[in-house]
């Protein structure tokens, strides 16, 4: 939570710098693809697979074996990594050309600067997600939990400095920050990148770990790295891809839409992060434990709590969120350069993007269970003819059904942007809106799939559970839109009294819709009732 508050706070600042220019449109761009790569292979797929094989290596064959592992999997990321940044630097014009084609040829030339500057970041955050998967086998989990946190506060503090050294201000009432400026910004979120790394590392070392170069594409632990990689690596690429996607077409319009829509869906990410991947975190394991020992029953009604917790906490907060957009992001970005203009429209693609809120955090907490049950069963020892081993990755992973799931939601983006976007003309709302929409079917497709292999509870229990949660969703959306239009009015965030009243709003809000599932007897809000009077005591 902490990291997610600390992205927040970094968006902030960077806005009050840039706004929705053309210096943070060309920024987010060249960002696109090194970030994408991020959240596929450093924070997501890479980093599940090497701690899974990187363990079972510890457990199995010892200290000295898992060590070696992990200097191959270091040394193929650094040969890999470091090809892929250098092609994508020489041929940095057609990476922009592909992620923002709508842009002007200033923009583009600008955007494919940045670019060069960026993709190095990929390698960082690839080696410390390398290095966390190795602390957290050896039981050590504060320092890598810590790492993404450092990111946020050295690339904000490194930039700001680097920004103001490199564009100095002559009037700091009215600050102005140019292309000078995020090129010191850019730099920063390079040195916040190898920070990431670099403050696991000392961890590393206490532990016994010493880095020399090996390389052997044979070795069958990396082969296993690798092929544990793929599947999951095309199943989480279904939002990122999507969002890209939202970007070539919102470039179109130039680069304000591609700030507008970037703003916009960092905020979505903090109820999804705060909610959905902590439910999905606390129930992996659980059911990865049940489905070894066979327990079905047992599996089934974890998935089934974690769905209706998950339903209990996203449903108000995106309500909340669709009502009182345009004051929430006035108060968080509203500063410097960032003006009213650019409040009402990101407070525009805030209200379509909400639509997909409880579906993303459904999506965090499926995905992890059908690879509990049996992900895709890949033999890296096997030698194969060409067509079986396509066969074999047809079946087992193409068909697997997170990834098949992630496969049709993206064909379906594309369709909804081409009819939103172009047909229907709605802009970048639109396209907030086709990014809603296609996680909320790629969550329908994942639940239907799942509802078919274990019990998730009858249907009159989510029918009564439904109807009563929805109720209080509206009650509580009916008191943030009160307190937004007759108590709020036309005061703005800016003052104290109105950011007084908005967070009243939101608290009176969360206090009617926690009090009326209470009453309705809502089991998730009565085991919250619980917990509270056993910490105070009662």
């Amino acid at each position: 939570m902490g990291s997610r508050l600390m992205g927040v706070i970094r968006e902030q600042i960077f806005a009050f710098m840039f706004g929705a220019s053309m210096f943070a449109g060309a920024f987010i761009s060249a960002f696109r693809i090194p970030n994408l790569l991020r959240d596929l292979f450093a924070e997501g797929a890479l980093s599940t697979a090497f701690t899974t094989t990187f363990t079972k290596t510890l457990s199995k064959e010892g200290e000295e074996a898992s060590w070696g592992l992990a200097r191959l999997v270091l040394s193929t990321l650094t040969l890999v990594l470091g090809i892929i940044c250098l092609l994508a630097i020489w041929q940095a014009p057609l990476v922009v050309e592909v992620i923002s084609p709508g842009f002007n040829a200033d923009a583009q030339e600008l955007t494919v600067r940045l670019t060069r500057m960026l993709f190095p970041f990929i390698l960082f955050v690839s080696l410390a997600a390398a290095a966390m998967g190795m602390l957290n086998a050896r039981n050590i989990f504060g320092i890598p939990a810590s790492a993404s946190t450092v990111f946020n506060i050295v690339s904000v503090i490194t930039g700001g400095i680097l920004a103001v050294i490199f564009e100095p201000q002559t009037d700091w009432h009215h600050p102005h920050f140019g292309e000078r400026a995020i090129y010191g910004w850019t730099l920063g979120v390079l040195i916040g990148g190898l920070a990431q790394l670099g403050i696991q590392l000392p961890s590393l070392w206490k532990l016994g770990f010493r880095f020399r170069w090996h390389l052997d594409f044979r070795d069958p632990g990396l082969r296993t790295v690798l092929l544990l990689m793929l599947p999951s690596a095309i199943a989480g690429s279904a939002v990122q891809i999507n969002v890209l996607v939202g970007n070539q077409f919102a470039s179109m319009g130039g680069t304000a839409p591609v700030s507008w829509l970037y703003y916009a869906f960092r905020l979505v990410q903090l109820p999804i992060g705060i909610f959905g991947v902590a439910i999905a975190t606390v129930t992996l394991p659980a059911v990865a434990r049940q489905h070894a020992l066979d327990d079905l029953k047992a599996f089934g009604k974890t998935v089934e709590e974690a769905l209706r917790f998950g339903f209990y906490l996203t449903l108000p907060a995106s309500i909340g969120m669709a009502v009182i957009a345009q004051p929430v992001i006035q108060l968080i970005y509203e500063h410097g350069a960032f003006g009213s203009h650019e409040t009402l429209e990101t407070a525009t693609a805030l209200q379509a993007y909400t639509i997909g809120i409880v579906a993303y955090s459904g999506i965090k907490i499926l995905v992890p269970c059908f690879y509990a049950m049996q992900g895709p069963r890949l033999e890296p020892g096997i030698e194969r003819s060409f067509a079986t081993a396509f066969r074999h990755f047809f079946t087992e992973v193409i068909l697997f059904t997170p990834v098949r799931v992630a496969l049709i939601g993206i064909t379906l983006n594309v369709v909804l942007c081409v009819g939103l976007y172009i047909y229907f003309r709605m802009g970048h709302v639109g396209l907030a809106l086709a990014t809603g929409l296609v996680a909320t079917l790629n969550f329908l497709q994942l639940l239907y799939a799942i509802q078919k292999r274990i019990d998730l509870g009858h249907a009159r229990d989510w029918l009564s559970f439904f109807v009563r949660i929805t109720v209080a969703t509206w009650m509580c959306g009916f008191v943030v839109f009160f307190g937004d239009h007759f108590l709020l009015g036309t005061r703005t965030t800016h003052s104290l009294l109105g950011a007084m009243i908005l967070f009243l709003n939101i608290g009176a809000a969360g206090v009617v819709y926690f009090g009326l599932t209470t009453w309705l007897r809502v089991p998730e809000s009565m085991e919250l009732a619980a917990f509270i009077r056993r910490k105070l005591g009662k």
